[in-house]
């Protein structure tokens, strides 16, 4: 709008008083949010719980006033109490868990266009929030029961979390130390994506020079090429950010691998491996991932440590199976919490680094 000038907001809540009055009233407080141990026919609000939610902003609408927005540095400041108190909940599910933090999520995002705030400022909570959201995101099990959750909402959300981060990134000039990390991040979530890599490459030479691109760019360039030995390898040191980011990849490459396995060994008298070498080969957590892998695509067994290649045997139907990517994922936050990883200025290179690549 000609001659409109962006407020600045002065919420320092993470819920503006009005709007946990008006929910409370209504009876549309999640759980997360009310008083703990009130959760009988009428829930009281919790100032230091409760937390702004989406609403999609209509034409016509009035803007909010500066009263009802939070300013970046309270806005960090969610992010980083999402991260901390209810991305890592035990007493709910994974879909219960991404559903609150994903509309939260966007709630964050929507007030930080509404106002005005440096390109740092905008950078720095960006980052936040799409961090949470890989991490929350890559909890959920794709096959598991979605419950509250809409996991293409989820996925819409992130694409355009990288679009809002990496638009921010070309307008301003920064400083913004994670941006390398971001911009991989990026090729990863997008993994074998023309568009994702051809706009990676059109970044400037330095920023490409960083490792976590570098790693990035091998990440891409083993998956299209169908090199399991060498995308395996590099997805053990991927650090735990990244493999968040890549994870939904995962259950494909893996089946590809399997496929290639097949066309190279299937005979019509079986040939044999040991599981343990497709254990291992495939990055998977145990004999038993193994096993049902191989099952769910017509592989038999010669008893519990060799799969069989029979021609004509393998077969894909449906989705892969996602995995519980314990060795790629959950074990590498080494005791960090989630918010550590969030608010970090930048996280290790790599764990488990091979001595050279090949």
């Amino acid at each position: 709008m000609p001659g409109y000038e962006l407020p600045v907001g002065t919420c320092l809540d993470m819920c503006p008083a009005a709007e946990r009055a008006q929910r409370e009233e209504e009876r549309r407080l999640h759980r997360f949010e009310v008083v703990p141990g009130c959760l009988g026919d009428r829930p009281r609000a919790d100032p230091q719980r409760a937390v702004k939610e989406y609403s999609r902003p209509a034409a016509g609408k009035i803007r909010p006033p500066p009263s009802q927005l939070r300013p970046p540095s309270v806005l960090l400041a969610t992010v980083r109490y999402l991260a901390s108190e209810v991305a890592e909940r035990t007493d709910a599910s994974c879909a219960e868990v991404a559903s609150f933090v994903g509309d939260r999520l966007r709630a964050v995002r929507l007030d930080l266009a509404l106002q005005s705030a440096s390109d740092v400022e905008t950078a720095l909570v960006l980052e936040a929030a799409l961090a949470v959201l890989l991490a929350v995101v890559a909890r959920f099990r794709p096959n598991a029961t979605h419950g509250p959750v809409d996991p293409t909402l989820l996925q819409a959300q992130i694409q355009e979390s990288f679009g809002s981060l990496r638009r921010c990134y070309a307008l301003g000039a920064g400083p913004h130390p994670r941006q390398a990390t971001f911009q991989g991040l990026f090729l990863l979530y997008n993994l074998g994506s023309v568009e994702a890599l051809h706009e990676v490459l059109q970044l400037p030479a330095a920023l490409r020079s960083c490792p976590a691109l570098r790693t990035a760019l091998a990440v891409d360039s083993a998956f299209r090429e169908g090199n399991a030995a060498r995308l395996f390898r590099l997805l053990r040191t991927l650090p735990y950010l990244q493999s968040c980011a890549v994870q939904c990849h995962v259950g494909h490459a893996r089946r590809g691998a399997l496929a290639r396995l097949a066309r190279a060994l299937s005979t019509s008298k079986g040939q044999t491996l040991p599981l343990g070498f497709v254990i291992h080969l495939l990055a998977l957590d145990g004999p038993k991932e193994a096993r049902d892998l191989c099952q769910a695509h017509g592989l038999p067994l010669d008893g519990q440590e060799r799969v069989v290649f029979l021609r004509g045997r393998y077969t894909e139907e449906g989705l892969p199976p996602a995995g519980t990517c314990q060795v790629l994922v959950g074990n590498k936050l080494g005791g960090r919490t989630l918010e550590d990883v969030v608010m970090a200025e930048e996280e290790d290179e790599a764990v488990d680094r091979p001595t050279t690549e090949v």
